[in-house]
């Protein structure tokens, strides 16, 4: 099925705003009307002066020439207050349209994102991401700023004066007009080649702004690696690529206004030149030959900025298909179902497999997590413990097999009112630019302050949160920037805590932090996991030495679960990965 015209698409989306549009177009044409008629008035005034007692104002009842002069100077003020009203309207209008569109793409291509699984998400370029959102909307409302009113006026002056030269002598508006359809064949003829050039050229642009992104995220490991030329380079071959591609479409659309100046000179010494001997002939009056001249330019000229006008529709419609093309990316089936009624938070995973790409990650696994008990995954890179994970938070679903929350099958259930029971905890913790306490109580408008502390000295945060210069207060820094990563891994910690999970799910969650910040964090673990439910991702087994159950987990397989002693004890894959990270070979440590 072919792609609809992007223009098509872009309707689509705006039918919320279309009694603005038809507004602000109705404003546009009026504002037209009223611009083309002084060039009339202007013919006027001349069979006026020349004709007097018999110019054309005189047909109207109107013999004394001061008082045709009167009329005319009426006429001129009420038209040029007019088209100045309709101006002002289809400003207002054309910009509050664009700036409303601009608004509602953008938080629409955000919200659709949120919807898509953070696989999908992961796929794309964050750089390409944020171009489509910031650079590409802002594409589609500069042109609706001045675009879309350019080419409809253009559209409209022709159809005016082409009008008025047809009444007044058809011969000399065929000449005039003669060259319109060259010039709109050649700007069609620019424009289809210059759409491949400037999608080209968006994509180049989003691949500098990838560049820009990942580097800036990683200038510590930059730096520490002395690779500034290297990246250096890296960005100028991606922005020298921009630059190629901008070039390849400025040297199209470059073009266009001289070849179409041209076109227009050849009309206008056409209308000089034939019109004038007509004149001389008796054949065509001063004053229409007067208003003819005028509006051979008002007709024409407008016409040389088809250049623009085609370079900012390009660009805008290149913009609109990555928008939509976003819009358009389907979004996986959810179920709609509550969760069971006083949720305990049982987990059982079922025959569940998982492939990335063809490959499988997860082989038939069957694990069962009791509601409150405490169960970890531990195991080599690779042995899909995450993937698990991702399964649970349907951040992905699984290829086989069958995951139940409390007996319900996951598959139907609400994915927001399955989260909202988890508490999940990652490796690198995401935390947003704001203060201590906006991160604790993340997601909720009104947060309760007496929770926010209570969360944060159940995961020993509170003594650090309250050393900081504004306390609970205290801005994090982008990205959490302005604490240590333990203090940083703390609050992610609390925030979990702070919702009061059924489920608490930790994937990694002590692997890049200090012995010291280790321990901190068992210890309010042990608090924490007290009535719920926790699965635990690990590569350090002495954080999980303590869990109800330990499964190990090989190439998607889970080759033997069991507690800790007993693990130690059967001398598996286990007890070989206890040795190689204590080096205790009678598998004992003090307790």
């Amino acid at each position: 099925m072919a792609t609809p015209h992007p223009l098509r698409r872009l309707a689509g989306f705006a039918r919320p705003h279309r009694g603005t549009a038809v507004l602000a177009t109705v404003y546009s044409v009026l504002n037209k009307i009223f611009d083309v008629l002084p060039e009339l008035l202007i013919g006027v005034a001349v069979d006026v002066v020349v004709n007097q007692e018999d110019s054309f104002l005189a047909g109207f009842g109107i013999p004394d020439p001061l008082q045709q002069l009167y009329v005319l100077v009426a006429l001129t003020v009420a038209v040029w207050v007019l088209e100045s009203l309709f101006e002002y309207l289809y400003a207002v209008k054309w910009r509050g349209l664009a700036q409303e569109l601009q608004h509602a793409l953008r938080q629409a291509a955000y919200g659709h994102l949120q919807k898509l699984p953070p696989a999908v998400i992961e796929r794309e370029r964050s750089g390409r991401l944020m171009a489509v959102m910031n650079e590409d909307v802002n594409q589609v409302e500069r042109f609706l700023n001045t675009g879309a009113n350019d080419l409809i006026q253009v559209v409209v002056s022709s159809l005016l004066v082409g009008a008025v030269f047809f009444v007044l002598t058809a011969d000399l508006a065929a000449l005039a007009m003669l060259p319109i359809p060259l010039i709109l064949i050649g700007a069609f003829w620019f424009q289809k080649r210059l759409a491949p050039r400037y999608a080209a050229a968006r994509e180049a642009a989003a691949t500098v702004s990838a560049r820009l992104n990942n580097n800036l995220a990683g200038m510590a490991t930059i730096q520490a690696y002395t690779a500034e030329r290297f990246e250096a380079e890296h960005l100028r071959q991606a922005s020298d690529e921009f630059r190629a591609r901008n070039a390849d479409a400025i040297r199209f659309s470059a073009a266009i206004t001289p070849v179409i100046r041209m076109a227009i000179l050849a009309g206008f010494v056409a209308t000089l030149l034939y019109g004038g001997m007509l004149t001389l002939r008796g054949e065509l009056g001063v004053g229409s030959y007067s208003a003819l001249v005028y509006l051979t330019q008002r007709l024409l000229w407008p016409l040389t900025r088809l250049a623009d006008m085609v370079d900012l529709y390009q660009r805008a419609m290149a913009s609109v298909n990555r928008v939509m093309d976003l819009l358009d990316t389907p979004v996986p089936p959810r179920g709609e179902a509550p969760l069971p009624e006083g949720a305990r938070g049982a987990l059982h995973f079922s025959g569940v497999g998982h492939d990335y790409d063809g490959r499988p990650a997860l082989h038939g696994i069957d694990l069962d997590v009791p509601a409150g008990a405490t169960v970890a995954l531990v195991g080599g890179t690779g042995g899909g413990k995450s993937t698990l994970l991702k399964l649970l938070m349907r951040f992905i679903d699984p290829a086989r097999g069958r995951i139940e929350f409390d007996g319900a099958d996951l598959a139907g259930l609400d994915p927001e009112a399955l989260r909202r029971r988890i508490g999940y905890v990652a490796q690198e913790p995401f935390l947003t630019d704001g203060s201590v306490a906006d991160n604790i109580a993340y997601g909720e408008h009104q947060p309760d302050r007496a929770r926010i502390e209570a969360a944060a000295r159940a995961a020993e945060a509170h003594e650090f949160i309250a050393a900081l210069p504004d306390g609970y207060d205290s801005p994090v820094g982008e990205r959490g920037g302005n604490l240590s990563g333990g203090q940083r891994q703390r609050i992610a910690l609390a925030r979990a805590l702070y919702r009061d999970p059924r489920v608490l799910v930790l994937d990694e969650a002590t692997s890049a932090v200090d012995n010291e910040t280790e321990a901190a964090i068992q210890r309010s673990l042990a608090t924490a996991a007290r009535g719920r439910t926790t699965l635990v991702v690990a590569h350090r087994l002495s954080t999980v030495r303590h869990a109800d159950r330990i499964h190990v987990l090989e190439a998607g397989r889970i080759v033997e679960s069991g507690t800790h002693d007993e693990l130690i004890a059967r001398d598996g894959p286990y007890a070989a990965l206890w040795r190689l990270q204590t080096g205790d070979v009678a598998g004992t440590t003090p307790g």
